[in-house]
């Protein structure tokens, strides 16, 4: 029994011990206080040890708006805040009760906001020997009055700035500090740095630090250009000359030769330090232009060119085309030539001098100019392949033994018109239907003309059939008949001969008509009409027949007309068409019937009638006495009857 006292007083003291060693406790994580940046998210955990179902709230020490989501979980509750505001910087409560007993534990939350490296910027290129402003800033920061920035030059600090004025209202702040310094060609490689310190807890000995590095490039505007030509800057038609040109900067300026045009544009030659020029003409003469260029600036020099005097052979125009007949001028002009004052142009046709001119105008201005001389000279045939030659002499000095000399030449050729223009037609221009026929056309000219034949239209124009020389027509028909134009044509002008063909063809589908009709009464007017409608000319005769001969009727356009026609105008009445190739005959019989007193005529209707009573009336009679003899006799026979009786 006094064991069982001892071992029971034993577990009571055991469970005591238990007991006080899970007593009701609160704790927090973060533990006590925390840092967040600006645009982060953050979670205040609260949990307690000793209580099975706690219950949980969140406070601010001043009671403002917590600004987050509370999320609760059996022992467990999170406050969470995304993203992190100036509204989260407080001392957030978190209080647990568990029955009657309630805990409570402070976090503080600070907040700061230090998002990016700091940013560097010029005023300007770095220039060797020109001050430039250095800006080194740093965006969104908070709180700004424990910010520290350094501006350094490699190892060299230029510039130490702390931000210590007071913060009248919490804000993202962007703060900056400025360095003018003069750069020189040694900094060239050299690092600009930027660095940024947030001193966030004072008496943290490890600020939140961001930097920027940035390499320098030192520049040196272009200077000293200058430009060497070879062989000299006076050149001649047709010369070689190169021009190199040389420019000083930092980095190494690029080299871009430009020629001078009107209103002082230029026109891009060339993006190498030689420029070559061969067979310069007198347009290539101006100004030249040498640019070194680099990042900052640019340099350019100047240098004429003169490309003298008598450039090209002379030229020879012509009013027109040579026409055997027809004046014409003749131009001989030397252009771009100087000086002009000794220019000497001569025109020569073969070996005969037809003019010479010099020039001694006074020159009042160096200038390029075109010279000219004129004549007018009629050509003839004989001119053709003699040679025209314009001789152009310049005499460049008066020590010169022979002058300098260009001359151009042409060949004359002479035309002539086409004329004479003969069309010859075989076998002739007058044609049976189905024959074939040949048009041969000739014409005199120089350059020989160009034979073209055509067929005028019903309209006057002209309708292109054929450029050979012959035109030939098989199986020809009516419709190819018409004015057929042959032109001989050349560079002088235009020569034509017409023909006209005529396709003959014999009369055919003759149409002979009568009008009202073959059968008319006396006294009506009758119109006798013949017509062959497909072929044009032919000869319409109508004729009546008779056994004493036939009458030739007076036709108008084929149509005879008779008025109160008469019984002796009843008949046979012929029509004859016929031309050059043969004819045709049509005949009708013409029937008058004549009139009588009270009546025109007896119906052929009524004339049957007649007939037929002048029959019925004997018979009847005829039948009755045959019946009442028989009567008499019991019977009778024809037979028996005497022929004279019947």
């Amino acid at each position: 029994f006094g064991k069982m006292v001892v071992i029971f007083g034993a577990s009571n003291i055991f469970w005591m011990v238990f007991a006080a060693s899970q007593a009701f406790k609160i704790e927090t994580s973060p533990e006590s206080r925390t840092l967040a940046q600006i645009g982060d998210s953050i979670s205040l955990t609260c949990s307690t040890i000793g209580c099975e179902s706690p219950t949980f709230s969140w406070r601010t020490q001043i009671d403002s708006p917590l600004n987050g989501k509370v999320r609760n979980e059996g022992t467990k509750s999170t406050l969470t805040m995304d993203p992190v505001s100036f509204e989260n910087e407080h001392s957030y409560l978190c209080t647990a009760t568990c029955g009657s007993e309630k805990l409570e534990k402070e976090i503080q939350v600070e907040i700061y906001s230090f998002p990016k490296d700091p940013e560097i910027h010029f005023s300007g290129p770095l220039e060797v020997g020109k001050q430039v402003t250095v800006r080194c800033f740093i965006p969104d920061v908070y709180p700004f009055d424990r910010l520290e920035m350094d501006l350094l030059k490699g190892d060299y600090l230029m510039k130490n700035q702390d931000f210590l004025e007071d913060t009248d209202k919490k804000s993202l702040e962007t703060k900056s500090l400025e360095e003018t310094f003069t750069p020189v060609k040694e900094d060239t490689g050299k690092t600009l740095v930027c660095r940024a310190k947030l001193h966030i807890d004072k008496t943290d000995s490890a600020p939140k630090e961001r930097e920027t590095i940035e390499e320098l490039q030192v520049y040196i505007s272009p200077k000293n250009t200058v430009i060497s030509v070879h062989p000299s800057t006076r050149l001649q038609e047709g010369d070689s000359v190169t021009m190199t040109c040389s420019s000083e900067g930092l980095p190494t300026p690029e080299i871009f030769w430009n020629k001078k045009l009107d209103k002082e544009n230029l026109q891009l030659l060339s993006g190498n330090e030689t420029l070559t020029l061969i067979a310069m003409r007198v347009e290539d003469s101006g100004t030249y232009v040498c640019e070194g260029v680099n990042t900052i600036g640019r340099s350019r020099k100047e240098v004429e060119l003169i490309v003298e005097a008598f450039p090209r052979d002379p030229e020879i125009e012509m009013s027109g085309l040579l026409v055997n007949g027809n004046p014409i001028t003749v131009s001989c002009k030397v252009p771009n030539v100087y000086p002009f004052d000794h220019l000497e142009i001569e025109l020569l046709n073969g070996e005969t001098t037809l003019m010479n001119k010099h020039f001694l105008d006074k020159m009042d201005k160096k200038s390029l100019e075109t010279k000219s001389l004129e004549i007018t000279f009629i050509p003839t045939t004989e001119d053709t392949g003699k040679v025209l030659v314009c001789r152009a002499k310049l005499h460049t000095g008066e020590m010169e033994s022979e002058p300098k000399q260009r001359q151009s030449t042409q060949t004359l050729y002479v035309n002539v018109a086409p004329k004479e223009t003969t069309v010859l037609v075989s076998p002739s221009s007058i044609l049976e239907e189905g024959s074939s026929v040949n048009m041969t056309c000739f014409s005199d000219g120089f350059p020989t003309p160009m034979i073209l034949w055509s067929r005028q239209l019903s309209n006057g124009d002209l309708q292109q059939l054929s450029e050979n020389t012959t035109l030939t027509l098989i199986s020809t028909t009516v419709e190819d008949s018409g004015i057929y134009v042959c032109e001989g044509i050349n560079q002088a002008g235009i020569s034509r001969k017409e023909v006209e063909l005529i396709i003959q063809v014999a009369p055919k589908d003759i149409q002979l008509t009568v009008f009202p009709s073959e059968s008319v009464k006396e006294g009506d007017t009758v119109i006798i009409s013949c017509t062959c409608g497909n072929v044009p000319e032919t000869w319409i005769i109508l004729k009546k027949k008779a056994e004493t001969g036939d009458t030739v009727l007076k036709s108008i356009d084929g149509a005879y007309t008779i008025r109160k026609v008469q019984l002796e105008d009843a008949g046979v009445y012929e029509c004859e068409s016929k031309n050059e190739v043969g004819s045709q005959l049509r005949s009708l019989t013409l029937d008058v019937k004549g009139r009588d007193n009270d009546k025109d005529y007896f119906s052929p209707e009524l004339l049957v009638l007649y007939c037929a009573s002048s029959l019925i009336i004997p018979a009847i009679g005829m039948i009755i006495y045959f019946a009442r003899k028989a009567n008499m006799k019991g019977s009778y026979s024809l037979v028996e009857a005497q022929k004279s009786k019947v």
